[in-house]
């Protein structure tokens, strides 16, 4: 009996499951407005990115002033999810050169960050045809249960305790993703 009570005092304190974070989704954007040559170049440059084909984007509303209406393409998307998601991410945080700043991060714990220049990111190559170019990327993380708030039976709001942080998110990219957080200037 000694033993067994032993062996019960040297566990170590596991983390739980469900409060570990991961990368739910990558989002790569590149708004083009209406020239249509433009749409053409960034369609290329995410499926030359990616492999895949992205999707269009087009509005909504009708803004007069800048000659907008609905139905009119003005960009184009792609989402990718999983392990291809994550080897994506790491090479594109390796065009920031691992550096992210705590701004970028919003109160849920998404994050966000533009490349300028394309040719920056890793294992990709200039293309006359696309031009020097840039893109948004989006980044969407979650815990384990967050798919309470899509369901479509019995959905329910994430609990503010499970939800995550700014530095929560920050500490779990900087750990993952070796990526140094640079100080904000105000």
């Amino acid at each position: 009996m000694m033993s067994n009570a032993s062996s019960k005092g040297s566990k170590k304190k596991t983390e739980n499951v469900m409060r570990q974070i991961r990368v739910a989704k990558v989002t790569l954007n590149i708004g083009t407005g209406k020239e249509k040559s433009a749409l053409e170049r960034g369609s290329k440059l995410i499926k030359h990115i990616t492999g895949m084909d992205p999707v269009v984007t087009k509005t909504n509303k009708r803004i007069p002033g800048w000659g907008l209406r609905p139905g009119l393409s003005i960009g184009c998307k792609l989402t990718l999810r999983g392990k291809e998601a994550e080897a994506l991410l790491e090479r594109l945080l390796h065009a920031k050169d691992k550096k992210l700043s705590r701004k970028q991060f919003d109160n849920e714990g998404n994050f966000a960050f533009g490349i300028p220049e394309y040719i920056d990111i890793q294992n990709i190559k200039y293309n006359p045809e696309i031009g020097i170019t840039g893109l948004e990327v989006a980044v969407t993380l979650e815990r384990p249960g967050f798919r309470i708030k899509r369901k479509k039976i019995g959905s329910s709001i994430i609990p503010r305790k499970h939800r995550i942080s700014r530095e929560e998110a920050a500490a779990f990219i900087a750990s993952k993703f070796n990526v140094k957080m640079q100080e904000d200037e105000e």
